[in-house]
């Protein structure tokens, strides 16, 4: 094995993430998934240390900045001081109009609802981010489902059908998708 980098460490996170969100979806008990925590967390102390080593920041450093960032985005549970607000907004909606404008001050550079969804996410992560800033942006839906499912498990069933439509034409359903969310993106620009 060469020298560990952030690069080379990336494939890991990923994976680790993944295993963490596999425990989670399928019901593993609460030792299997303080496990899988704590392999997430080995992977932020390693490119922690990494950094440490080359003296640009530590973990301390990450736990600080995360402090930070909750209590500024989360004003309405937070006050400046860190200490918890003595109420709360009453519905999920107040909460979320508060994280976006937040969000919107923290990056006033950012001219459109979509910078800031990372390109590497997978395109079905990826179109779900998207169009839940869309849709709290105010823009118009993608497209109209053809056949609406009415649980998780028949939506399942859809896109496993749609990929495996995708397949047998000789199509890359996962390349597809993502051109689709880019250009979704762009007539909203």
């Amino acid at each position: 094995m060469g020298a560990l980098t952030h690069e080379s460490l990336v494939e890991y996170l990923l994976e680790e993430a993944y295993e963490v969100a596999e425990t989670i979806e399928t019901g593993e008990d609460e030792a299997e998934l303080k496990g899988e925590l704590g392999d997430v967390l080995l992977q932020v102390v390693l490119h922690a240390r990494l950094a440490e080593e080359r003296g640009v920041f530590g973990f301390g450093d990450v736990a600080r900045g995360l402090t930070e960032k909750m209590i500024r985005r989360n004003p309405h549970v937070f006050r400046p001081d860190g200490s918890l607000q003595d109420s709360f907004p009453a519905t999920v909606e107040e909460i979320v109009l508060k994280w976006d404008a937040v969000k919107k001050a923290e990056s006033p550079q950012r001219s459109t609802p979509f910078e800031g969804i990372p390109v590497a996410l997978p395109a079905l992560a990826q179109a779900q981010k998207t169009l839940d800033r869309a849709e709290r942006a105010g823009l118009s839906p993608a497209v109209g489902p053809a056949e609406i499912p009415e649980t998780e498990a028949e939506l399942g069933e859809l896109l496993l059908a749609v990929v495996h439509s995708a397949r047998s034409r000789g199509f890359d359903a996962e390349r597809a998708l993502r051109g689709a969310v880019r250009r979704y993106q762009n007539r909203h620009l």
